[in-house]
């Protein structure tokens, strides 16, 4: 609160003048870092991953958890619609060889995304995660209108909600300070908003996987309006 005190009267002045230093900055740092985020390293968060799934995939998720991405299991998922008769061999091929994860594969493969808090279906933030099947990993740089069709036409939108154990992430600063604007809010102060993206660096067993939610279920369309019950959004 102080520091939003002190940038509204920078912002007010008539002139430029040096943001004011705020005297309670080291103290909060202190128990941010070393109280709040050693604790949060042995915690479990609810986390949120939005995507878009056929049924069966759907079905797998719920039975066996969750897998990190690479582009073996993209190869996977394409050569299943394949057999499915969903999309032909070369058509599966040429959207394989469009994956980002042929030139980024370091920065994104072993990894499973999600985000700290719910968020509406209709937020611009996983609008087109949950149109195209496949995740960024397929859609991200398709330019064929013809196989973004195709892909926009697999599965229904789903939302996976997951028990994750910060341990197996490098979240645990974002989830202290997730805590202290919670703490923050409930003295009726208004921090910054506290949502955070995060992923898991290993495999989640079945028993992580909390709910999944698929589009047509009212939990769906009651996302981060209504459900999870008390769960209060940004102003």
């Amino acid at each position: 609160m102080t520091e939003q005190k002190n940038y509204k009267e920078q912002q007010a002045a008539d002139r430029w003048v040096p943001l004011r230093e705020n005297p309670y900055a080291a103290e909060r740092m202190h128990v941010l870092e070393n109280v709040i985020m050693p604790a949060m390293e042995q915690r479990t968060i609810r986390a949120w991953h939005y995507t878009r799934l056929t049924d069966e995939e759907a079905a797998s998720i719920r039975a066996n958890g969750v897998v990190m991405s690479d582009v073996a299991g993209i190869r996977r998922r394409l050569d299943a619609q394949v057999a499915a008769g969903t999309l032909t061999s070369d058509v599966a091929t040429a959207i394989y060889w469009e994956s980002p994860f042929h030139t980024q594969a370091d920065s994104r493969s072993g990894k499973f995304w999600m985000v700290s808090h719910p968020l509406a279906t209709t937020d611009g933030g996983v609008e087109l995660l949950l149109q195209h099947w496949g995740g960024e990993g397929v859609y991200f740089w398709l330019k064929d209108p013809a196989h973004i069709e195709l892909v926009q036409g697999i599965g229904r939108p789903r939302i996976i909600e997951i028990a994750v154990p910060l341990s197996v992430t490098i979240s645990s600063y974002s989830s202290a300070k997730a805590v202290v604007a919670t703490y923050v809010t409930s003295l009726g102060g208004k921090p910054d908003y506290a949502a955070f993206d995060l992923y898991a660096t290993r495999a989640l067993a079945q028993a992580a996987v909390l709910n999944l939610h698929s589009e047509g279920d009212l939990n769906f369309a009651a996302m981060a309006q209504g459900y999870p019950a008390g769960f209060v959004g940004r102003d």
